[in-house]
């Protein structure tokens, strides 16, 4: 299935995947080497993220990790609103999205910041306005599956039906989603967020299931846990699992990729959709 997607009035094609370029305002993200904190720092990543073929670049400002420190609404806008300036000098026509569970972030980053999608981990389950918040504003819109929240959701996460309740998560709010009127809806089903490490694999082999949504699909499984817990490595370490993942996310229906190693995933993007065409 084909998909565009409206993002600042240009229309991003789906029909070939594409890459989300990782850019971590923060200093403390769970993967080390993803961290830009200093001007040079950011520019040199905005530049990378768009020298190896990214089609979208995903700003955030808010560590989402487990056990992560929270970070106030102010200091999260005054990150972004520095990145964002930045992203936007060193590649004005780059599409952005940006990483924000807050409506009010989520707002400045588009009217101020130049951002084009809102990309929310909550699904609209931490901030009761971010659904008439995006429905306003009229951008594209991540919606992300979770159990909990950032700082507690890995603690003890447990499904009586992991497909069913994930489903269940998501068809709710595309429907309020839909009768606010919003038009672009992007579904991730949240590797990671709420889920233990046989959760995020039955996940992933049941990730075709997503298509019934009629949706694109976004898949953010780079360098994560379900990699690198389960190979006994680090988070630095888990580029090869990264790519497989990514491999199996591609030939299950994946539209975008959100990685933290671009030129990887452009190329794995490449390889799977000449061996599905045959050109």
């Amino acid at each position: 299935m084909s998909y565009t997607i409206n993002a600042g009035g240009r229309l991003l094609d789906l029909q070939t995947p594409v890459v989300m370029g990782i850019l971590n305002a923060t200093p403390d993200s769970f993967y080390a080497g993803s961290r830009t904190q200093t001007e040079a720092e950011i520019a040199a990543r905005v530049h990378q993220i768009v020298d190896e073929g990214a089609g979208i670049i995903d700003v955030g400002a808010y560590s989402s990790r487990p056990g992560a420190d929270d970070v106030p609404a102010e200091e999260e806008a005054r990150r972004l609103r520095h990145a964002l300036d930045i992203v936007r000098r060193e590649a004005p026509d780059a599409i952005i999205s940006v990483d924000t569970f807050r409506a009010d972030v989520a707002k400045m980053c588009i009217e101020e910041g130049g951002a084009h999608i809102i990309n929310d981990i909550s699904g609209g389950t931490l901030d009761k306005n971010m659904f008439r918040t995006v429905a306003r504003l009229r951008v594209p819109y991540i919606l992300m599956h979770i159990q909990g929240e950032p700082h507690t959701m890995q603690q003890a996460p447990h499904y009586d039906n992991l497909e069913q309740e994930v489903f269940l998560f998501l068809s709710q709010r595309v429907d309020q989603l839909r009768q606010l009127g919003v038009a672009d809806i992007i579904l991730d089903p949240g590797f990671g967020f709420g889920k233990t490490l046989a959760h995020n694999y039955e996940l992933m082999n049941r990730l075709e299931d997503l298509r019934e949504f009629d949706l694109p699909l976004l898949v953010g499984i780079s360098r994560k846990s379900m990699i690198y817990k389960l190979l006994g490595t680090t988070p630095a370490e888990a580029l090869g699992g990264t790519i497989a993942l990514n491999t199996i996310a591609l030939m299950k229906g994946a539209h975008i990729l959100r990685v933290h190693d671009v030129r990887a995933a452009v190329e794995t993007v490449r390889i799977v959709e000449t061996m599905k065409t045959g050109r």
